[in-house]
């Protein structure tokens, strides 16, 4: 007669433990990859546009500027200070929580680093005493949709005949030659500042949309932003719906997919 083995003699574990042990594993991985390799991330509004619209959804990478208390979920406080610490680069992309609250995930684009200073005039953003290059390109054209309101102001017909909405865009040059796009659609309260110095430990932010984004120009929105507070590094869109959908309506997703957005890296 073949003797029993171990294995053949332990119990075998109820179905409602094997459904709980499975779950905590998977709860234990998503943590551990959301909180330090990879995040997703919805744009809520319209202050970085060009660079983001409305309805983007995209990875953010966890790991370029350390790791606090903020990498982790719900900013549970497992981790003192940062880890790894490093300072992100201008022009960088970046999800931070945003201060004083510390309770809501922001994007904004890094402009000014610990010891610069920052000031508008007139519309044109000076870093350390100079003028940052701004040059003027072809408008921005977005079409109508639930995720891509429009001011009347801006509102024009496109090729088709199908209302757009029409932007003066210009592009900047930050030292270090990073380039990207900007919206200026008139005159703002953030179009003229006094000089901000960034403090040790911060980073100054502004949204590309510069008449329509509270940033660090202004004190009682974020102003400085701790460098703990910074998430991760904006890399790539892996969606974008334009808000027409109905998540209950599957059919009705690919008319609402603005394709080619998808795979856009930052």
């Amino acid at each position: 007669m073949a003797r029993r083995t171990r294995a053949s003699t332990r119990p075998k574990r109820p179905e409602w433990q094997e459904t709980l042990i499975f779950l905590v594993k998977l709860v234990a991985i998503v943590f551990v990859v959301r909180s330090f390799l990879i995040s997703p991330f919805v744009i809520p509004s319209g202050s970085m546009l060009p660079r983001t619209l409305i309805g983007d959804y995209l990875f953010v990478t966890k790991w370029n500027y350390g790791y606090s208390r903020h990498s982790l979920p719900f900013s549970l406080p497992l981790i003192p200070g940062r880890l790894f610490p490093s300072t992100p680069a201008r022009g960088d992309v970046v999800v931070f929580k945003a201060p004083p609250g510390n309770n809501e995930d922001w994007i904004k684009r890094v402009i000014g680093l610990p010891g610069d200073t920052v000031q508008m005039r007139g519309g044109t953003l000076f870093l350390n005493g100079k003028a940052v290059p701004k040059q003027r390109v072809a408008d921005f054209v977005l079409p109508l949709s639930p995720n891509s309101p429009c001011d009347p102001y801006f509102r024009d017909d496109g090729p088709d005949g199908t209302p757009v909405c029409r932007y003066p865009q210009f592009e900047e040059t930050l030292p270090g030659g990073v380039r990207y796009r900007i919206l200026d659609q008139g005159f703002s309260v953030g179009d003229d500042t006094g000089i901000y110095r960034v403090p040790a430990g911060h980073v100054f932010m502004m949204g590309d949309n510069r008449d329509d984004s509270k940033d660090s120009r202004f004190p009682d929105s974020i102003g400085y932003v701790p460098l703990e507070n910074l998430e991760g590094k904006a890399v790539v869109n892996f969606w974008s719906t334009d808000g027409s959908a109905s998540w209950l309506l599957p059919w009705t997703w690919p008319g609402a997919t603005r394709w080619n957005r998808i795979g856009e890296l930052y």
